[in-house]
C-alpha cells in the first residue's frame, strides 16, 4: 500500500500535538484519514504499541477539541510492511466548526483542509459554518468570542430578584446545550461588539454638533445609558392656563422608552452599523438597522402585530420587566401623542428602521377635548364594527359634523381608548381595540 499525503490524506511518523489540528481540519471540511506511523515521504516506520498510541490520540481528541468529535472518528491498527500503523479516520462533522479547546472559536483555533495541508480558517469562513450548522437565528449562533462575562446583566437580575446562573443562562438561550455561549450571550455581555452612537445637533439638520458619544458594553448597560443620555436633553417648558401652571417635558418618557427600547430589541445584529440616536431642536431620530420582517407591513405593526427579529432578546426584557407585552410599543408611543398637533413619524427601508418622535415644545399644541355626547360615539363604534374602520371624512357624514367637530371627537375617543388610530396624514384611519 502506497501512502501519500493528499486533501483526504495526512501522515504523521509519531503522535504529536498537531494531531489535533488535521483532525479538526478534517472534520471542518470533507472529512479525511491520518495514519500514524507514516513519514512525510510515505515509508513506513511503524508505531511500537498501537494499542497505547490510540488511546492517547483518543484522549487528545475528547479533551482538546470543541465541540465533541470523537462521534466521527473511528481508529483502527493496519499492517504494512510488516509493520503496524494507526488509522485515524474522520469523518465531516455535523456541528461545525470544530476548533481546539484552548484557542476558541478563532482563526487560531479553527482549521480546515486545504490542498495536503491543513490551514487556519478565516473569520468568513467560521461564520459561515456557523451558519450552516447553527441555522440563520443570530442569537442561537454560536458566539466567536467565548471568554464573556456578565456584571450589567447580573445587577439587572439581581435588582428584580431573578435568578441568573448557568441554568438559567441555559434557559433564556446565551449558553447552548453544550455549555458555548451563544451569540444572544454575547449581546449581553461586556464583550458586546455592537455599539449605539449618539449625537446632540444645533437646529434642526446635522450642521453643527453640540455633542456626540458612543456607548459600548452589554445591551443592558447601553439601554441604561443611553436613556440617561436623552433623559438630560429632555427639557421642561413651563406654560399657565390663567393661574395654573402647566408643566411639559419636550418628550414624552414613554416614547423615548419605548422607541429605545425597539432600537435595540428589533434591530438586526447580523450587520456591524450602529444604532443612531440623533437629537435636533425639534425632534429626536431612532435609526436601527434592518427593514421589516419579510411579510410583514408597516400597517401591521401600527396593528400591534409582533414579529420579532430577536426572540431570544426579547424575551430576556420581557423576563426583566423592560417590556411588558409583545406588539404594544408603537401603539404607547402613539397614544403619548395623541392630544398633540405633531405625530410621531415612522420610515423604514429594506435595511433600516426610523423612528422620528416631535418635540412637543416646538411650536406645539394640546387640542382641546370636546364634550361629545355617547350618542355620537356610538354611531362611530358602529360604523367600524361594520366596516373595519373608519376616516375622519366618514365621521363628518356618518355623525352629521364639521371637519373640526369630527377630529375633536375622534381625538376623545383615542384618548379614552374606544378607538386605535393607526397610519399618518392623509391614510389616517381609526379602528377597534384588540
Amino acid at each position: 500500500m502506497a501512502f501519500q499525503e493528499s486533501e483526504t490524506v495526512e501522515l504523521k511518523e509519531i503522535v504529536v500535538e498537531d494531531i489535533k489540528k488535521e483532525i479538526i481540519a478534517f472534520a471542518n471540511s470533507a472529512g479525511g484519514t491520518l495514519y500514524v506511523g507514516i513519514s512525510d515521504n510515505g515509508s513506513v516506520v511503524g508505531v511500537d504499541n498501537p494499542d497505547m498510541a490510540t488511546q492517547q490520540i483518543s484522549n487528545m481528541v475528547r479533551d482538546g477539541i470543541k465541540p465533541d468529535v470523537t462521534m466521527f472518528t473511528r481508529y483502527d491498527t493496519k499492517e504494512a510492511e510488516g509493520k503496524q500503523v494507526i488509522a485515524v479516520e474522520v469523518q465531516r462533522g455535523t456541528e461545525r466548526p470544530y476548533y481546539l479547546a484552548k484557542k476558541g472559536l478563532r482563526p487560531e483555533g479553527v482549521y480546515v483542509r486545504q490542498g495536503t495541508s491543513s490551514v487556519p480558517a478565516t473569520t468568513t469562513a467560521i461564520r459561515r459554518m456557523i451558519k450552516d450548522t447553527d441555522g440563520d437565528s443570530f442569537e442561537a449562533m454560536r458566539s466567536l468570542e467565548q471568554t464573556l462575562t456578565f456584571e450589567a446583566a447580573t445587577k439587572e437580575f439581581q435588582l428584580r430578584k431573578i435568578e441568573f446562573g448557568s441554568a438559567q443562562m441555559k434557559t433564556l438561550g446565551l449558553l447552548n446545550t453544550d455549555g458555548i455561549y451563544t451569540n444572544l450571550g454575547l449581546l449581553l455581555s461586556e464583550q458586546c461588539t455592537h455599539t449605539v452612537k449618539g449625537a446632540v445637533f444645533e437646529g434642526t439638520d446635522q450642521s453643527v454638533f453640540r455633542d456626540r458619544q458612543e456607548f459600548t458594553g452589554s445591551l443592558l448597560q447601553q439601554l441604561n445609558e443611553v436613556y440617561e443620555y436623552i433623559d438630560r436633553r429632555n427639557q421642561v417648558k413651563a406654560t399657565f392656563d390663567k393661574l395654573r401652571r402647566i408643566d411639559t417635558r419636550d418628550y414624552p418618557e414613554v416614547a423615548i422608552r419605548e422607541a429605545l427600547l425597539n432600537s435595540l430589541v428589533h434591530r438586526d445584529y447580523s450587520f456591524s452599523a450602529s444604532t443612531l440616536i440623533s437629537v435636533y431642536d425639534d425632534r429626536i431620530e431612532f435609526t436601527s438597522i434592518g427593514g421589516l420582517p419579510d411579510g410583514i407591513s408597516l400597517n401591521d405593526i401600527m396593528l400591534g402585530l409582533s414579529v420579532c427579529r430577536n426572540q431570544k432578546l426579547a424575551n430576556v426584557f420581557y423576563r426583566l420587566q423592560l417590556i411588558e407585552a409583545y406588539g404594544t410599543g408603537m401603539m404607547k408611543i402613539m397614544r403619548a401623542y395623541e392630544n398633540s398637533s405633531h405625530k410621531p413619524a415612522i420610515e423604514t427601508t429594506d435595511n433600516a428602521f426610523k423612528i422620528v418622535l416631535p418635540n412637543l415644545n416646538e411650536g406645539n399644541y394640546i387640542l382641546p377635548l370636546p364634550d361629545a355626547g355617547n350618542e355620537l360615539e356610538q354611531s362611530v363604534l358602529e360604523f367600524i364594527q361594520n366596516h373595519g374602520s373608519i376616516t375622519r371624512k366618514e365621521v363628518e357624514t356618518v355623525a352629521a359634523i364639521n371637519q373640526t367637530a369630527a377630529g375633536r371627537l375622534l381625538s376623545k375617543m383615542v384618548q379614552t381608548n374606544l378607538i386605535l388610530q393607526i397610519r399618518q396624514g392623509k391614510n389616517t384611519k381609526y379602528i377597534l381595540p384588540h
